[in-house]
């Protein structure tokens, strides 16, 4: 609740002494932008315009660069570099989706067409994480469920074949959904919306576009709450503005100007004014976090109820392993499929990490990337639901079991180890680069590399990281967030450089000398050459440096080869300075290339020698 205002005005009054109140108007800078960038739109049946959001017609600075519409006659006209105008049906401003139909030309009907020549390259519009794909059947085929058609404007086929033309979603399997008789001759781009309903359908019907735009995060919040969402050019910040603050044009404050305590008193009275706030913030954080997962109710990520996490988990039956974030359960849904049920422990306060997770993951669709299936948020119950990875995850296979060998898992192969550092490469270069927003995770470790039933990795727990402008070079961190052992150095000090996505590079490079030495990077191995202890990751680097072989404990089989190519790529990677680092499409090459390319780094470190003498 807002603190009583007679007792602010009992303490201004309390050194009242000759002073003199003092109504003053202060300028409210969301005010202002609000009233120069009103929102308008085309026609009366027309999508509102707002920020982001700008008319051709209104000021520059009231919507963002790329954001700009325009009317004609009465429709409102959206810009597409590489597929021309389109007319915008819809903007739904708390999803950041916006609703697109091509423009009438003297074409035969046929919706589909529309998103088969769309381009969504050098726009606001997110790149989506699915696949549509376009099968040709011959005649009389068994339509299955998932397969919708046929297209008759699509009659030929595509294919020049004449077959019978059927879409699908391309995520499915495919030897499980398509019937033996068809093939797959086209994948197309398509967004699945979460908060729209059958939105194929929509596409097949009416020709609808539905796609979502680049927003800021905090202005998605913002708009997800009830509020409109602004821009302050002179702070360079994002501005939320509620209703009833629109409608105000200025605010009274008063200033007490008595001698020897008006100071005092105006900033105690605004301490007492803080602290009623910072109350009503914490109360409605709640709020806030209820109203966006309300977004994600209908559906995927499914939002399920404790007591359907209970059910899931035949009440937590198989535990499957345990960490400081709580336990991993084995679960299945009520269709058969399997899942695994992370559940939260002292998840007080922990809210924010819940929450972008939730967030993050949702919209990623990558192979090396853990599916997230649903979530539980209930009283003091957070729960996660994902696919689950037969194998476990990573650091069971690495480290040994209260340091006995012969209790961990089998020993990997270096092929295996190959391909498992390939597919985190390559999850990591779709985070940093595949998206329009660049997702840094900061937990690459071990730990959240889980591996499904043919050792394919998938990076999990999204909980630390942070959506940013893919063209941000630069992140401000107000801490270093991560697991120690794998925190690139710029996340302690700026005097090592600024944080960035090459911080993920540093945490990859990590994992990848674990992988090779099956043991932690912070382990301390002896020396007996010098009768001392050797930084593990520094005992790689010498022995490499001086053309020796890597002298691992553990023996394993395959080529040897491949654990120098990994060694080279995690020392290049371990760089002290962020620009030293390679990007991970770089990383990407050089575990996809020979080792015959790959140069020796600088020394990353600095000695770490334990001297016994």
């Amino acid at each position: 609740m807002s603190p009583p205002l007679s007792i602010v005005i009992f303490l201004l009054s309390a050194y009242h002494t000759g002073s003199i109140a003092l109504a003053a108007s202060v300028n409210n800078s969301s005010e202002s932008f609000f009233k120069l960038c009103p929102p308008t739109r085309c026609s009366n049946s027309g999508p509102i315009i707002r920020y982001p959001f700008r008319l051709n017609t209104q000021p520059t600075f009231c919507g963002l660069e790329g954001y700009q519409l325009s009317c004609s006659a009465n429709n409102t006209v959206f810009p597409l570099r590489f597929s021309g105008d389109y007319y915008v049906r819809e903007i739904y401003y708390p999803n950041n989706w916006i609703s697109l139909t091509e423009i009438p030309k003297n074409s035969p009907n046929c919706p589909i067409q529309s998103l088969l020549s769309f381009n969504r390259s050098g726009s606001i519009l997110e790149e989506p994480g699915w696949n549509l794909a376009i099968a040709s059947c011959p005649q009389g085929v068994v339509e299955t469920e998932g397969l919708l058609g046929p297209i008759d404007c699509l009659s030929d086929g595509g294919d020049g074949n004449g077959s019978l033309v059927y879409v699908m979603d391309g995520s499915n399997r495919m030897d499980k959904s398509l019937p033996f008789q068809c093939s797959i001759f086209k994948y197309v781009r398509f967004a699945q919306v979460l908060d729209v309903a059958v939105p194929l359908e929509r596409l097949l019907r009416e020709g609808e576009i539905i796609e979502n735009y680049r927003i800021d995060y905090d202005c998605l919040v913002c708009e997800r709450d009830g509020n409109y969402c602004g821009f302050n050019s002179t702070s360079n910040e994002t501005m939320c503005s509620s209703p009833k603050a629109r409608k105000s044009s200025n605010v009274a404050v008063i200033v007490g100007t008595g001698v020897g305590g008006g100071t005092t008193l105006l900033a105690l009275s605004m301490f007492i004014i803080y602290r009623f706030r910072k109350s009503d913030n914490e109360k409605e954080t709640k709020l806030k976090i209820e109203k966006f997962l309300q977004s994600y109710k209908t559906l995927i990520p499914t939002r399920y109820t404790f007591s359907e996490i209970k059910g899931i988990t035949s009440r937590f039956k198989k535990r499957l392993g345990q960490g400081g974030f709580g336990s991993v359960y084995q679960g299945k849904l009520a269709n058969g499929i399997p899942v695994a049920v992370k559940v939260l422990e002292n998840s007080k306060g922990n809210e924010e990490e819940f929450i972008n997770e939730v967030a993050t993951i949702s919209r990623i669709h990558h192979f090396n990337v853990v599916h997230l299936v649903g979530f539980c948020y209930e009283g003091t119950w957070r729960a996660l639901v994902y696919e689950i990875m037969p194998n476990g995850s990573l650091d069971k296979f690495l480290f040994s079991k209260e340091g006995n060998r012969s209790q961990s898992r089998p020993i990997l192969n270096w092929e295996t180890l190959q391909q498992i550092a390939k597919g985190v490469a390559h999850g990591i270069e779709y985070l940093h680069q595949g998206c329009n927003q660049r997702i840094l995770h900061f937990d690459i470790k071990p730990h959240n590399i889980l591996l499904d039933q043919n050792f394919q990795p998938k990076i999990s727990d999204f909980g630390l990281a942070k959506v940013c402008a893919k063209n941000q070079s630069v992140v401000s961190m107000t801490g270093a967030r991560g697991t120690e052992g794998y925190i690139a150095p710029e996340l302690f000090s700026k005097n090592f450089g600024e944080v960035s996505y090459k911080s993920d590079v540093y945490s990859f490079g990590m994992l990848l000398l674990e992988m090779v030495g099956y043991r932690k990077n912070d382990d301390h191995v002896s020396d007996e050459s010098e009768e001392g202890q050797i930084y593990f990751p520094e005992q790689i680097y010498d022995r490499m440096s001086g053309g020796m072989e890597l002298g691992l404990q553990v023996e394993m089989d395959g080529d040897e080869e491949i654990g120098k190519k990994l060694a080279l790529v995690g020392l290049w990677c371990i760089q002290w300075s962020p620009t030293s680092r390679p990007s991970m499409t770089r990383v990407v090459q050089m575990l996809e290339g020979d080792l015959g390319n790959l140069e020796m780094p600088p020394r990353p470190f600095l000695s770490s020698r334990i001297d016994h003498s």
